[in-house]
């Protein structure tokens, strides 16, 4: 079986029943082969799992980001819980070089494919959490999720959070908004963008992001919340 201690290293975790963690890594495929080897495989896992992560989301987006509407709060959660990114995800954590395969399912390339490794990140999210409860769950999703999380609300919030801010200034100020760039940081491959969005010489809101389009929307959904905690510039 494999080192579930060299994986909990690798996940920052340490659990109290690590059979659990051992469970959520048996495919199918690997209980069929081996009947006996194992008492079940992770599906049941992975559907509570699926539950779990879509709350830890929704909470998220509820909470950190008031001006965002049930409809486009429902877009992002569902690019966020998507396979093909929870894939991307369980890549990261090299969740495909843990799991327990059948022989033809590991023929067939089942290591990388989106359905299983998607599938194994939600039934380690159920083990977590059924080990260790929801405030160490949601602090290991969401880091585990902070890179899609920004690349998503770039490309969902961008027009939404902009446009809000727009009207908003508009309406309360009769002017627009500008965005400026404060500093950016590391390497050409790896850079950190600072933009802050002002009025006159106030500022209304701070972001930071991978480029100065998703530090805008950082800072444009900043300001709306700034606003929404009766800031006024």
């Amino acid at each position: 079986m494999y080192d579930i201690d060299s994986l909990q290293e690798s996940l920052n975790i340490r659990l109290k029943n690590p059979s659990l963690l051992e469970q959520a890594l048996i495919h199918s495929s690997y209980l069929n082969e081996y009947p006996g080897a194992v008492p079940a495989s992770n599906e049941r896992l992975e559907f509570f799992g699926d539950a779990v992560l879509d709350f830890i989301v929704a909470e998220k987006l509820y909470r950190d980001f008031p001006a965002l509407t049930e409809g486009e709060m429902t877009r992002i959660r569902s690019a966020l819980v998507r396979r093909e990114t929870l894939a991307r995800v369980a890549r990261n954590l090299k969740l495909g070089d843990c799991l327990y395969l059948g022989k033809g399912e590991e023929a067939s390339g089942g290591r990388q494919k989106s359905a299983n490794l998607s599938g194994a990140l939600e039934a380690v999210i159920a083990a977590i959490f059924l080990d260790q409860g929801m405030a160490v769950t949601r602090k290991l999703v969401l880091r585990w999720l902070a890179k899609e999380f920004q690349e998503v609300m770039g490309r969902f919030g961008d027009i939404d959070c902009k446009s809000q801010l727009q009207e908003l200034i508009q309406s309360k100020y009769r002017s627009s908004p500008s965005y400026r760039t404060i500093q950016d940081t590391g390497p050409d491959h790896d850079k950190l963008f600072t933009v802050e969005v002002i009025i006159g010489d106030r500022v209304l809101g701070r972001g930071t992001g991978k480029s100065k389009k998703l530090a805008e929307t950082e800072a444009a959904r900043n300001a709306l919340e700034q606003f929404k905690s009766n800031f006024t510039p």
